[in-house]
């Protein structure tokens, strides 16, 4: 009889819902797992390929620790407030909620056909009044604590979804959600002020057991430095303030560059001759996006600045001023010192506008490039610097400036503060009222949530106005503090908002009187293991940490770090080993595979596929050989037969379960499956096995391939569901084999194989191939003059 996925994988998934199998218990007694995987968004397309493969790693952790006796906790929900809904919204002439409903259905749907052990009673949906009334509630918190605050600003705008970008948004000087060109736009946004936690982002990493590329990439994201804050003077009057981690360079200054937005421009206007010419400059420059202006490899362009001259400190030198777009007005001061000797760009720029270059620290030949490598090494032309090593020079140079008020210490970071404004219909309403004579107001709380108004239009303006700017009913009220007219804010929160913090309501996400129940809180967070993309380190992963830090702070939480655990997944790709893609026509349905092979195949076929963390590409003969697999598992029920153990096969049976018990906890999922295969093969050599040990193996396949596991332990009358019955385990002493097969050699010449005890001595294992005819025709009437001997391997006997 062979195995039906079609028709068992629909019974055990509708036996765990009626069962309740998967849903955690209400005993904060318990040993807990909070297991974690990002919640998706529910697009009309439905599940792509991709998400299989993160969605059955966890499962699988998470199948294996209820086993284990945890109370687990595996929730899943849904990340529904966004562009895309919106933008199908508008072209379908459909209401967002609409459509979020029917994709939510139909997703469902999907997940369940895959057997993932959710907890579906934990649901959540960031578009649902009940729920973003409480992502409302944390950003009056924010901004009653001053880290939420609206100001003017240049900011990265969309063309093609005509919305506010924030700066981890744009990749390659694209959207990064629809790919549209990025420009920049000055606007009034709300920005969180992320800024505040980034020494705290940093450090709290330290103790987290998070994959070193996560921890470097938000590391780097962040960019702490330290340095020094120097004046340098203007020939106009004015001081120009500068951020640089090499103060100890500044004697080889030999020019400044300022961001073309830089305010003094504006300010030195009628002492520019060329201030048309650098005003042109700074059009063109605002036409690109921050990615592309700090780009190091590209043209180095500028306009100097003809009236205005800059002095440096160190020596009382005028120096030219430039501006340059490759340095950003969001960074530092906007303006930078240029020592071209040791920094390539300023090198590049210095010889595109021949400008003096001067060495400051020996070692390179500053004529045919710049010496970067300066770490260490010497000053030279550098005054009262000259001879110290560079670190007695930076911390000499800082305390000379500091004395003569002219500069400082200072630590900077490349983070800029989170940009929180959209211009969208589809998304949380900022609980906010701007009052004449009160300013910003935050409504009263007990007004939450406040809900988005029901109207037709969604279409965002051309000059990147909210669509809600059109409800006037909606828009005017009135003001909490003193009773006047005030307007609510139009611009909506990013689809970041919701995401930030369902980790936190899944504990709990019923409560109507807080976030989650102080209780469930403090039992289930931290997170025990979250996995997710690379690709959101620098967005969901490091916003979320910034939330509940700062929940933290305020008591909400007291689990500090909201993860212990951070892992991710490599992207499945097509068989061409490139990106799937519906243009190039190497994308593979996950629907059709389940169709085909069934849920288990595609869930072992996608753990199987490779290393779990780095990408790999499809391959459509290995899913056969997975569906092969599971066939022969389901072919050993008509040769199991009697209880207790099968002699031959016992060892191997403690090492499978010690194999697979340590792969999964290191996400090693296909060195696992591989385990299972070989224990099956050596099974069919042996030629038989009993039932406890076939419903030894369906647990441990459990977790991998659930329906076919459920129904051969059923079909053993094995108690209860498979899926919770208890993880193996196994016996140190016994994964040891009990006997080995070595290879016997005459003159290096193989001559027959013998069974000897494992870790047997030379004698012994000589003593046992002199038993073997081969081995004692071959040394008869000789002498043996040496034995080499390789334990457990191999004996090699030299005659003459």
């Amino acid at each position: 009889m062979t195995y039906d996925f079609k028709e068992i994988e629909p019974k055990w998934q509708k036996i765990w819902e009626e069962k309740k199998a998967f849903e955690t218990k209400n005993d904060f007694t318990l040993p807990k797992f909070y297991s974690l995987v990002e919640f998706p968004y529910p697009s009309g397309v439905g599940l792509h390929i991709g998400h299989p493969r993160p969605y059955t790693a966890m499962d699988i952790v998470s199948r294996k620790r209820r086993m284990q006796g945890y109370n687990v906790l595996f929730p899943i929900g849904w990340d529904a407030f966004g562009l895309p809904t919106e933008n199908y919204a508008i072209k379908n002439h459909i209401h967002p909620s609409i459509v979020t409903k029917n994709n939510i259905e139909h997703f469902t749907k999907q997940l369940k056909m895959l057997g993932f052990s959710f907890d579906w009673s934990k649901e959540i949906n960031t578009s649902d009044p009940d729920y973003y009334r409480w992502t409302q509630w944390i950003f009056l918190q924010f901004f009653k604590a001053g880290l939420a605050y609206k100001k003017e600003m240049s900011v990265n705008f969309c063309t093609s979804c005509k919305v506010v970008l924030a700066n981890e948004e744009v990749v390659d000087g694209r959207c990064e959600r629809c790919g549209g060109e990025v420009v920049h736009k000055v606007k009034s946004q709300w920005m969180l002020k992320i800024t505040e936690y980034a020494d705290k982002l940093i450090d709290g990493l330290k103790d987290l057991d998070f994959i070193e590329r996560v921890k470097t990439q938000e590391i780097n994201w962040i960019g702490r430095s330290y340095g020094a804050e120097i004046n340098f003077g203007t020939t106009a009057g004015d001081d120009l303030l500068v951020y640089t981690t090499r103060p100890d360079t500044i004697f080889g200054v030999t020019y400044m560059v300022m961001a073309p937005e830089h305010a003094l421009i504006e300010k030195w206007k009628d002492k520019l001759s060329n201030y048309s010419e650098i005003m042109a400059y700074k059009e063109e420059a605002q036409k690109k996006s921050d990615f592309e202006r700090a780009e190091i490899v590209k043209e180095k362009t500028g306009v100097k600045l003809e009236g205005v001259a800059a002095v440096n400190p160190a020596n009382g030198k005028e120096i030219p001023i430039f501006v340059s777009d490759y340095v950003l007005s969001t960074y530092g001061s906007g303006a930078i010192m240029a020592v071209p000797a040791h920094d390539s760009r300023d090198w590049d720029f210095a010889k595109a506008f021949n400008m003096p270059i001067i060495e400051v620290v020996a070692g390179g030949n500053v004529e045919e490039e710049a010496f970067t490598d300066v770490a260490t090494g010497k000053l030279v032309n550098s005054d009262f610097l000259n001879g110290l090593e560079v670190s007695e020079a930076k911390e000499k140079i800082t305390e000379w400036l500091t004395q003569k008020g002219i500069g400082h210490k200072k630590t900077n970071y490349k983070l800029r503060d989170w940009v929180f404004s959209r211009q969208r219909y589809w998304g949380e309403p900022v609980p906010l009222v701007n009052c004449e004579k009160c300013g910003w107001v935050a409504i009263p709380e007990d007004q939450l949530p406040l809900t988005l108004p029901d109207i037709k239009d969604f279409e965002p303006t051309d000059n990147g106005e909210s669509p809600l700017a059109k409800a006037t009913d909606w828009i005017n009220t009135t003001c909490p503090c003193c009773g006047g007219k005030a307007k609510r804010e139009t611009d909506t929160m990013p689809n970041w908002a919701g995401s930030s913090w369902y980790f936190l309501r899944y504990c709990d996400p019923k409560c109507t009187t807080g976030i989650a129940d102080p209780k469930a809180l403090d039992y289930w967070m931290p997170v025990d293991w979250y996995n997710g993309g690379m690709e959101h380190v620098t967005l969901h992963l490091l916003y979320s940490r910034f939330w509940a830090l700062f929940l933290n702070d305020i008591n909400v939480i007291h689990c500090g770090e909201p993860y212990k655990k951070r892992t991710a997944h490599g992207m499945i790709l097509g068989e061409d080993g490139e990106k799937m893609s519906k243009s190039k026509g190497n994308t593979v349905d996950p629907l059709d595979i389940v169709d085909q092979y069934g849920a288990d195949t595609l869930r072992t076929y996608e753990m199987f596929i490779g290393d779990f963390e780095k990408a790999a590409p499809w391959s459509q003969s290995s899913i056969k050989g997975c569906k092969r697999f599971l066939d022969k598992v389901w072919g050993l029920m008509f040769i199991a037969k009697g209880t207790g153990v099968t002699p031959k096969l016992e060892a191997s049976f403690h090492k499978t379960i010690k194999k697979v018990s340590e792969d999964i906890e290191s996400m090693k999922f296909n060195t696992a499956i591989a385990t299972l295969m070989t224990l099956t093969n050596e099974i069919y050599e042996v030629g038989s096995l009993t039932t406890d040990e076939l419903k030894t193996l369906v647990t441990l396949l459990c977790p991998f391939a659930p329906h076919i596991s459920e129904e051969i332990w059923e079909r053993l009358d094995g108690k209860g569901l498979c899926s919770l019955t208890k993880w193996p385990e196994y016996d140190e002493s016994k994964t040891v084999e009990q006997s080995v097969t070595i290879g016997v050699q005459v003159l290096g010449k193989m001559k027959d194989t013998v069974q000897i005890p494992f870790d047997a001595d030379e004698e012994t294992a000589l003593n046992e191939a002199m038993k073997s005819s081969r081995v004692a025709q071959a040394v008869e009437g000789k002498t043996i003059v040496k034995k080499i001997y390789v334990k457990n391997r191999i004996l090699n006997i030299i005659i003459k």
